[in-house]
Order: C-alpha cells, then sequence, then structure tokens
C-alpha cells in the first residue's frame, strides 16, 4: 500500500484544499495518472499517482488538508481488471435515431432536440433562457418559461421572483488575493497616472504582418507583445519604476522580469514572463500564450507565480475604457491597458477619428516621483506609437544623426 502525501508546493505555504477527485475510491489508477486537484493559497496543481494500483481515498472534496498529510493511498498489489463486456458495449459511442439534428441552433448552444426546435420556430433569443438542464443545457420548459415571461430573466436554474441566498467558503486563492490587496493598499503611497495611446500604427502593422508572422512564428502577433517590450525599455531608462523596496533599502533590477495579470475562473492569477528585454516579439508571444493556457488548466507552478518585478494587466478585454489597477506588492508600479475606442483628436490642426487607449500606471509614491512616473508612462506612449522605435528604443533618423 502506497500512501499518497500532499507535496510541498512552497516554504510559506502549510495547507492546501482540495479542490476535486478526479478519481474515486475503488477506482483502478495508472502511474502517473491525475487522481486530484489541490489549490494552495497561489496557485492549483495536479496530484499524480506514484504507483499503478486501486486507489482509496482518505478526505473530503473542499477539505483543508497540511503538507505533507497522507490523503489517499494506492494498492499497488491490486490487479488491473479486466474491461467487461458491458463496459466496452457503453464505452462505444451510441446513436439516437429518434431525435432530429439541429441546424438553426449555434453548435455553441446545447439545447434538447424539441428544445432546439422550438427556438428555430419562434426565433427565440437564448440571452433570453435560462437552462436547467445537466452541464447547461437548454431544456423544453426553458424556451417555454422564456416565451411565457418576455423581458424576465431568471438566475441560471432559479425560478423567478427569486429571493434565495447562497453561502461558498472562500478559496485558499481567494483569500489570498483579497489579503494581499488589502495590504497593497495600507501599506503604499499608491498614486495613479493617466495618458492615452494611439493604436493606430500598431493595428496597421498587425494587419500588414499578422499572417507572415505567424507562417514563420506560429503564433499570432498580438498587443501584449508591443506592450512588454516597450515597458521593459521604459523600465531601464526609468529603473525606480522596476525596483522593490526592502526596508530602508531600495532594490534595483537589471533585468525586466514582467508579470502578467490573467483572471481565471477560479480568480486572478499573475505569471511571470522573465527577461523580457532579452526576448523577440515571437519570444514574448509564445509565451504569454504558455503562461495563460497554464494560468486557465491550473498547471501554474509556484516559479512562474513569483519574482516580477513590474506588472501589466488588461481590463480593456473585458471592455473596461479607464481604471486604477492596484500595485501587484512588493512591486513599486503596474500598468493597466485598456479598451481601443475610436475617439475624434486634434491631428495638425484637424479633426481625425483614431482608435484611441486609456493607459494607467499605478505606483507607489515612496519609491517612484511623479516626475519618474509621468516620464515612464510617455515613454511607454511613444514607443507604442512609433512602434519601429522599439527595435532600438529611439528614432532611427536620431541614431543615424546621433543626436
Amino acid at each position: 500500500m502506497i500512501d499518497v502525501k500532499v507535496p510541498s508546493v512552497g516554504e510559506s505555504i502549510n495547507e492546501v484544499t482540495l479542490l476535486k477527485w478526479t478519481k474515486k475510491t475503488g477506482d483502478y489508477v495508472e502511474l502517473d495518472e491525475v487522481i486530484a486537484e489541490l489549490e494552495s493559497e497561489k496557485a492549483t496543481f495536479e496530484v499524480n499517482a506514484e504507483k499503478a494500483g486501486i486507489l482509496k481515498t482518505m478526505a473530503t472534496e473542499g477539505d483543508t488538508i497540511l503538507i505533507g498529510s497522507v490523503f489517499a493511498s494506492i494498492d499497488e498489489t491490486a490487479e488491473k481488471p479486466a474491461v467487461t463486456v458491458k463496459e466496452a458495449v457503453h464505452a462505444k459511442p451510441v446513436s439516437v435515431k429518434n431525435e432530429a439534428p439541429v441546424t438553426a441552433v449555434s453548435n455553441d448552444i446545447k439545447a434538447s432536440p424539441v428544445a432546439a426546435a422550438i427556438i428555430a420556430d419562434k426565433k427565440v433569443d437564448t440571452a433570453s433562457i435560462s437552462p436547467t438542464g445537466f452541464g447547461g443545457k437548454i431544456m423544453k420548459h426553458d424556451v417555454l418559461d422564456a416565451l411565457n415571461n418576455p423581458g424576465k430573466k431568471s438566475f441560471a436554474g432559479v425560478e423567478l421572483f427569486s429571493r434565495n441566498v447562497r453561502k461558498e467558503r472562500m478559496s485558499n486563492l481567494r483569500k489570498t488575493i483579497s489579503r494581499r490587496l488589502v495590504e497593497s493598499k495600507n501599506t503604499t503611497a499608491m498614486l495613479t497616472t493617466f495618458n492615452e495611446v494611439d493604436m493606430g500604427n500598431i493595428m496597421d502593422t498587425r494587419k500588414k504582418y499578422k499572417d507572415k508572422f505567424k507562417e514563420l512564428h506560429g503564433v499570432n502577433l498580438g498587443f501584449m507583445s508591443f506592450f512588454t517590450k516597450a515597458c521593459a525599455i521604459a523600465l531601464s531608462e526609468w529603473p525606480s519604476v522596476n525596483a522593490y523596496l526592502d526596508g530602508d533599502e531600495l532594490i534595483y533590477h537589471d533585468y525586466a522580469d514582467i508579470s502578467i495579470a490573467v483572471s481565471t475562473p477560479r480568480g486572478l492569477t499573475v505569471p511571470v514572463i522573465r527577461n523580457v528585454e532579452s526576448l523577440s516579439m515571437a519570444d514574448i508571444e509564445k509565451k504569454v500564450v504558455e503562461l495563460a493556457t497554464k494560468a486557465r488548466d491550473s498547471k501554474l507552478t509556484a516559479e512562474e507565480l513569483t519574482g516580477g518585478t513590474f506588472t501589466i494587466t488588461n481590463g480593456g478585454v473585458f471592455g473596461s475604457l479607464m481604471s486604477t489597477p492596484i500595485i501587484n506588492i512588493p512591486q513599486s508600479a503596474i500598468l493597466g491597458m485598456h479598451k481601443i475606442q475610436d475617439r475624434p483628436m486634434a491631428i495638425n490642426g484637424k479633426v481625425e477619428v483614431r482608435p484611441m487607449m486609456y493607459l494607467a500606471l499605478s505606483y507607489d509614491h515612496r519609491i517612484i516621483d511623479g516626475r519618474e512616473s509621468v516620464s515612464f508612462l510617455v515613454r511607454v506612449k511613444e514607443l507604442l506609437e512609433k512602434p519601429e522605435l522599439l527595435l532600438i528604443g529611439k528614432d532611427p533618423v536620431k541614431a543615424l544623426l546621433e543626436l
């Protein structure tokens, strides 16, 4: 019998929460097969079977478990059960001939055949329907409720005019986010400065080169590589924005480890891209995709979540036009990106409609003065409005003339 213990996930972490069992007691598990998902105060991670055998669970989903504790066991002496004829039959896909194919409902919408037929016939807006079927499936009575109560929409699976309240235990990750945000507000002299950037040149560059870029590098050309590269250059020129305060000492960094805020179903995580100043645009895009995918799949390691020197957060993907982001301590500054919106701008004495984005830099005034914060943000704006400056950090003509 092999004991399955909670692995160590960091020096300061003493306990974790059991999110879910992916296998249950009595199941035969293979070597390295995932048996459970655990959550620490920093991230979620999977536990794999160290041996093949029959699993016995010793904890319940939602339990808080100490690091090093035994929460399951595997009987490695048990023989692998043979697949029965009944199981083999059920493992094959079963076709239902009586169900008519649904062609009038989007593939993204899950609905029973009868519900789909009514939706198509009555042209019901699926956004007005509260699904009650398993896995968010729309059933016949859900569509009829929407038709009988036009303009009224209950919460999914709840009757109209409900007065129900629910209690849910706060996850370790959510508790950590709450604690760190309050600590940041209470321990820093936080101030925010704003500017706006014309995204036209970047959008034109992406449109012109996106196909060739993807063909050569196997990844899409997004906005994040432009922003992280611009910030890395600006951080090298304004080192206090890239510094920490440790007691009475300022710790400067001769590199840019930029944290990227990623929203996940379990909360906000901030994985780090190391040495952005030394990466190409394609390297950055690949790293952004890798970290975002890991974050959403709860596969980020503790190392990937620690050690950033500066943070970028993009509220624009959710439609935010303006915000004041909170500093990701112990860092001293965070840049907030926002929604790109066409606005009338005065260009050379004429009004032109340009794709504009508001930028917000929240910074710790104990470390960064107003001149430094404003100059940093103006430099980021300059680098973004003239993407060619990202190559050598200055205007090619000025570089030629050594100005």
